[in-house]
């Protein structure tokens, strides 16, 4: 497949740059059977049937963005990419000259960091051994919105883009498609019989990175690490014993699934996956998908075809451009039922 199969004119002012008023109030796209329906984000507790288990991505969005100097005095940005343990990051690192192993940077006025070396495109830093490094990003970070959102992040931001059940801190990227969910909405799929389960998959960077290889199997999928516990590997067992389905909130929770049933059944464990989900791909484990609307040429709109079938989805995509469905991490949401 070429990359361009994957692309569509989307104008700008579909790109959401604020969330709705509201969290829930964003608009449905339903995808089922080869319909398209218009529908509501709060129509989803009558989507759902009793049975069914819902994963969510239980991730939390570290203020990964960090400015500083080089001790020559250079200005630079620092982006964490991982948080490897208590003291060190992987970390995109913008200056005017790359920094070398050995040398210091001083970000935020306060924090000493070592540069460790090079770890492929990403440096390898040390933070100071007095503190967690997650409690100095907390201090001195600031959250990394989406390169596609032009202001800066401000308190409303802090608060919305971060799901309302983030408890596991370490993604650089929200999974955007649990924005939509509020405490209502939760305990009223619980009412109806539904399951909740987590999994936990730190979004990286990479998640935004458009394929710019010519054809689709020449690019190289960034990596993340994920957890499933034995609670969500026996939430899926007693769903699939009544019949229920297995529905993935976000292409996040998805990967993680996938990734843990690659070699057969989902177990628990911890992990790293790179899976690259492209149109020919054999789902094992999620039935049902609810994500928001991604960008051309991405990973996550192969992904999405893939599930939905590729001129399916395409298809939503022009319908959702010409009936003016907002795109993207503040953007409306879609529900696809996989293509058998």
């Amino acid at each position: 497949m070429r990359t361009d199969e994957f692309d569509f004119v989307l104008p700008e002012q579909l790109i959401a740059q604020h969330p709705p008023q509201q969290r829930g109030t964003s608009r449905l796209l339903y995808a089922h059977d080869g319909l398209l329906e218009d529908r509501q984000f709060a129509d989803m507790a009558q989507l759902v049937k009793p049975g069914d288990v819902l994963v969510l991505n239980d991730t939390r969005v570290i203020k990964a963005r960090l400015f500083g100097e080089k001790a020559s005095g250079g200005k630079i940005e620092v982006l964490v990419e991982r948080v490897l343990n208590e003291h060190e990051v992987l970390a995109q690192v913008r200056a005017s000259k790359t920094p070398r192993a050995g040398s210091m940077l001083y970000l935020a006025g306060a924090i000493p960091v070592e540069v460790l070396g090079r770890a492929g495109e990403f440096f390898r830093l040390r933070f100071p051994a007095n503190e967690n490094v997650l409690d100095l990003l907390e201090r001195y970070g600031q959250l990394p919105l989406p390169p596609y959102i032009t202001h800066a992040a401000n308190e409303e931001d802090a608060q919305r883009y971060q799901t309302v059940f983030a408890r596991e801190p370490g993604a650089v990227a929200a999974p955007t498609a649990g924005l939509h969910f509020d405490d209502a909405m939760l305990q009223a799929l619980r009412d109806k019989g539904v399951r909740i389960a987590y999994v936990t998959l730190h979004v990286g960077a990479g998640t935004f990175q458009p394929v710019r290889a010519k054809h689709v199997r020449e690019h190289t999928m960034h990596s993340e690490c994920y957890g499933i516990p034995q609670a969500t590997v026996d939430a899926l067992t007693q769903a699939r014993s009544a019949g229920g389905r297995v529905i993935a909130v976000g292409t996040t929770s998805l990967r993680a699934l996938e990734s843990a049933a690659a070699s057969g059944g989902v177990a628990a464990c911890e992990s790293e996956t790179d899976i690259f989900i492209t149109p020919g791909f054999r789902f094992r484990v999620v039935d049902v998908l609810l994500t928001n609307f991604h960008l051309p040429r991405s990973t996550l709109l192969m992904l999405v075809c893939a599930f939905g079938g590729m001129s399916e989805m395409l298809a939503a995509y022009r319908h959702a451009v010409e009936h003016g469905y907002r795109f993207f991490s503040y953007g409306d949401a879609m529900l696809i039922e996989r293509k058998s």
